[in-house]
């Protein structure tokens, strides 16, 4: 175990300062930033590295030969890591949710992969169960690592699998991915429950009562609606912008952004340059459809990527600023308070990022940009965790309350919902 306790962070922060070039050091927000971020290391709410481990051409679900110590394939390693100062990273034990697949054995092989990659780096990386172990690992300068499942399909309906990925580490759920659930509705598919059914009720009850999140990104307006009304516990939106600035049915409109504080959620803002630029996203939104039409029905991970690839190849794209996604966490904050917006990049799901947050090294030069806006110092170390880790917080106190009143639920999707 290497023995690096938070003070050394800050020698590290002065030697990277020494060793940057010239135009880095006479950016002055930069070096505030990197100051700050070393007091305040960054907790990110959207990391898919276990699916870029999965998908790797070279070694597909090797863990042993993907080799984060230096420069990977993707858009994540430890030096990258180390140069963002991300000190916390929900890593996404995504599976896609097309029909015919097996979801749980998937399931289970992603939060498998992604527990081999934090043992194989136990220097750099250790696995947190909750917001005091996210602390502990940051006196340990090493990346506290929580998993994520990114949606609800993984259960198969299934209270039990849900209280079975929680015994593994998982601490959020994604309700829904691109496509609705039998029991939520999807941001990006034809509504079919008008929200959630009464057993999407259910599974926000005891996803409350274990202590798991209740992630919102990925659903309908009218799901996150009825998870705030149902949820007795903080929600986040672990890879969300705002649809105010940017109309993409991904993001979070305002009328949600408004009830956060009562709540006590957080949205992390996204990069995703789709996400984040209304011009990107409107040349992306029909050439994404027709992909989505093309894949109907194709399971085959490798067909999948070739057509991806076809449907996007030659095509020029707007730039995206990291101005642009300022304004994302400027809006959170104007809509829903300084206490309710984090960070979610979402690096290895996407391969298009605005210019200076190509990968997880970025993360400075965002503060930087927010610091030359007005952002105080306090505010910034909210935005970078202190948000995050006050939900996760308010989110354990809820289910060790819960937990003293209600038993685990044995409800089934047919009891609650009937016939499908």
């Amino acid at each position: 175990m290497r023995v690096c306790p938070l003070p050394a962070l800050l020698l590290a922060a002065v030697a990277t300062l020494a060793t940057m070039p010239a135009r880095a050091e006479d950016d002055p927000a930069l070096t505030r930033a990197l100051e700050l971020l070393a007091k305040h290391p960054i907790i990110d709410g959207h990391n898919d590295l276990p699916w870029a481990i999965r998908e790797w051409k070279d070694g597909p679900k090797d863990v042993e030969r993907y080799d984060l110590r230096q420069k990977a394939p993707g858009q994540t390693d430890l030096p990258r890591l180390e140069q963002g100062r991300v000190g916390g990273q929900f890593w996404s034990v995504y599976i896609p949710a097309e029909d015919g697949q097996d979801f749980a054995r998937t399931q289970l092989e992603q939060i498998d992969i992604a527990r081999r990659v934090i043992a194989k780096h136990p220097d750099s990386m250790g696995l947190a169960l909750s917001a005091r172990d996210v602390e502990n690992e940051a006196r340990w300068a090493r990346v506290a690592s929580l998993l994520g499942i990114e949606g609800g399909h993984a259960i198969e309906n299934s209270l039990g699998l849900l209280r079975a990925y929680y015994d593994l580490g998982v601490r959020y759920m994604t309700l829904t991915h691109g496509k609705n659930t039998d029991w939520a509705d999807s941001a990006t598919d034809t509504p079919r429950h008008g929200g959630l059914s009464p057993f999407g009720e259910e599974v926000v009850r005891e996803m409350n009562r274990l202590g798991m999140l209740v992630d919102l990104s990925h659903v309908s307006p009218e799901t996150m609606h009825d998870a705030l009304r149902v949820g007795e516990a903080p929600v986040i939106f672990s890879h969300s912008s705002a649809k105010a600035v940017c109309n993409h049915p991904r993001n979070v409109p305002d009328d949600v952004l408004a009830l956060l504080p009562k709540n006590g959620g957080v949205v992390m803002v996204t990069f995703v340059a789709s996400f984040v630029s209304q011009e990107f996203a409107d040349k992306a939104g029909p050439l994404w459809l027709a992909f989505q039409k093309k894949i109907a029905g194709v399971t085959d991970a490798a067909a999948r990527e070739a057509a991806y690839r076809e449907a996007f190849a030659g095509v020029t794209w707007p730039k995206v600023t990291i101005a642009q996604v300022a304004d994302h966490i400027d809006h959170v904050r104007k809509m829903a308070g300084v206490d309710h917006v984090g960070l979610g990049g979402d690096y290895d799901g996407n391969d298009t990022w605005p210019v200076g947050l190509e990968d997880v090294s970025g993360y400075p030069k965002l503060f930087a940009e927010l610091i030359r806006r007005g952002w105080s110092d306090e505010d910034l170390a909210k935005l970078a965790r202190g948000n995050i880790l006050r939900a996760m917080k308010q989110a354990e106190e809820t289910a060790k309350r819960l937990q003293g009143v209600r038993k685990p639920s044995v409800a089934t999707i047919s009891a609650l919902d009937g016939p499908r």
